[in-house]
């Protein structure tokens, strides 16, 4: 299927744990794979030895100095003009989860997802719609609890650290204030349903404007 113009880049971002990865794999399986590209912040972080430490001297993956930035922009900026980009798989350290060699095909619409794609002036200014997934902070605690221990490989004290210490005050001062700039704020706590429908219609619409006549 051949289209037209500059892709329609989408920009997803939320607290950690607010249910961002069940919207978006929701989202990915209403469109055809060739008419979306997901590309995740979460696999540019840096390596662990340039990831910032905290006064007791752990890594803290809520800082945004422990993002490559200018990679991320790099690589999106040549999604939109059509290049294929190729990134390893960032497995926060997991030695049980052997990395995948991930390949990134450009598409008329663009999914950014990460907590802190809104810091960067750079790519806010490429994001044509900005979604702010929102939740409790007792149902992202809960949430955090049991993907870190699946996914991470986290034990409960060190979850619960990294969540106090790193996680909370980050999101208070630095991804919170982001909802002011949205476009639209889907608050996750049970159930995203009329919010997913809504969205999915608007950006299904951009995908036909951007078809060949």
């Amino acid at each position: 299927m051949l289209f037209i113009d500059k892709p329609f880049v989408v920009g997803l971002t939320g607290g950690s744990a607010s249910g961002k990865t069940l919207f978006l794999n929701k989202l990915m399986n209403s469109f055809q794979s060739d008419e979306v590209c997901l590309i995740s912040q979460d696999n540019y972080y840096r390596h662990i030895s340039e990831v910032p430490t905290d006064k007791n001297g752990v890594h803290n993956f809520d800082d945004p100095r422990a993002l490559d930035f200018e990679a991320f922009e790099d690589d999106l900026q040549k999604l939109i003009q059509g290049q294929s980009i190729i990134r390893q798989e960032y497995t926060f350290n997991n030695p049980v989860q052997q990395p995948k060699l991930l390949e990134f095909q450009p598409a008329p619409m663009i999914i950014v997802e990460g907590i802190f794609i809104f810091y960067s002036d750079i790519i806010l200014d490429l994001i044509d719609f900005r979604l702010f997934v929102e939740a409790k902070e007792s149902v992202k605690l809960r949430r955090r609890i049991v993907r870190d221990a699946r996914e991470r490989g986290y034990e409960m004290e060190d979850v619960l650290y990294r969540y106090e210490h790193h996680v909370s005050p980050a999101y208070e001062k630095i991804i919170a204030p982001f909802k002011e700039i949205a476009d639209i704020i889907i608050v996750n706590n049970n159930c995203f349903e009329m919010a997913f429908q809504a969205i999915s219609m608007f950006l299904k619409s951009k995908i036909n404007d951007k078809k060949p006549v």
